[in-house]
C-alpha cells in the first residue's frame, strides 16, 4: 500500500536526526512494556510479523505520523487483537478487562522470553524453483502500487539497479500478510535480492556523487532490465 509510512525521499519531514550513542533503549516505561505486549501477543501466533506490520501501516496518517514509534505498535496492536475478538471496545475504553477472556494456542512464559528473542522467527525456506537473477543481473522494480501490504519502497518502483546478494528463497511478506484470520499462514517462499540503485537514478542530478541505496527485494517486485 502506499501509506504514510513509505516516506522516503519525501520532503517536509527534515533530516534524520541520530541521538547517538547517548541514546536510551526506551525514553519511557510505556515503551517497554509495549514492546512486551507485542512480542507476547505475537506468540500466540494468531497473526504473523507481516500482518502485524501491515496494521501498523493502515493507521490514519495523521496519527501514525503523531504517535511516535511504540504508540505506533500499540495502536496496531489494538487492532489486531480487535480484528481477533481478544478484546472488546469497551474495554480499550475502560483500560482493564470487562469480558472472559478468549483461550490462545500458545502462551509465552517469561522463562522463555531469553530463549524466544535469541532464537528469533527465521524467515529462509526451501526454493520451489531456481532463482532468476543472479548478482550483476541489472533489474527493473516494477512499477506497482497495490492496495495491499509491500515492502518495495515507492521510491524504487520504476528504476533500474543491479543485484549485489541473492539471499535464498525466504517467506514473501504480501502474502503473508495477505494470509486469512485463522487458515495457515500464505508463506509462498519466493527468492530475495539485495539490489543497489545509484542515487542519481533515484533522485536525479541533486543527489550527492557517489551515493547509492540498496534494497532488499523479493522476485515478483523484479523483472530483467532492458
Amino acid at each position: 500500500m502506499n501509506g504514510v509510512h513509505d516516506m522516503g525521499g519525501l520532503h517536509g519531514f527534515g533530516p534524520v536526526q541520530p541521538e547517538g550513542e547517548s541514546e536510551p533503549l526506551f525514553h519511557a516505561p510505556w515503551e517497554r512494556r509495549a514492546l512486551g505486549l507485542t512480542l507476547a501477543m505475537g506468540a500466540t501466533g494468531l497473526w504473523n510479523i507481516d500482518q502485524s506490520r501491515a496494521m501498523r501501516e493502515s493507521l490514519p496518517p495523521a496519527t501514525y505520523l503523531s504517535a511516535g514509534y511504540y504508540g505506533i505498535w500499540i495502536l496496531g496492536l489494538q487492532r489486531l487483537l480487535l480484528s481477533r475478538g481478544l478484546v472488546q471496545t469497551d474495554e480499550l475504553a475502560a483500560g482493564q478487562t470487562l469480558h472472559p477472556a478468549l483461550p490462545v494456542a500458545r502462551v509465552l512464559r517469561p522463562e522463555a522470553v531469553g530463549a524466544a528473542l535469541a532464537r528469533g522467527t527465521p524467515t529462509e525456506r526451501t526454493p520451489a524453483a531456481p532463482a532468476r537473477f543472479v548478482v550483476g543481473d541489472r533489474v527493473l522494480a516494477r512499477n506497482s502500487h497495490p492496495a495491499s501490504h509491500t515492502r518495495l519502497p515507492r521510491y524504487v518502483r520504476g528504476h533500474v539497479g543491479r543485484v549485489v546478494l541473492v539471499h535464498g528463497a525466504h517467506v514473501f511478506a504480501d502474502r503473508h500478510a495477505a494470509s486469512a484470520p485463522g487458515a495457515v499462514f500464505d508463506e509462498a517462499p519466493t527468492w530475495l535480492y539485495t539490489v543497489e540503485f545509484d542515487g542519481r537514478t533515484l533522485w536525479g542530478d541533486s543527489a550527492e556523487a557517489g551515493t547509492s541505496v540498496s534494497v532488499d527485494a523479493w522476485e515478483p517486485y523484479l523483472e530483467a532490465a532492458a
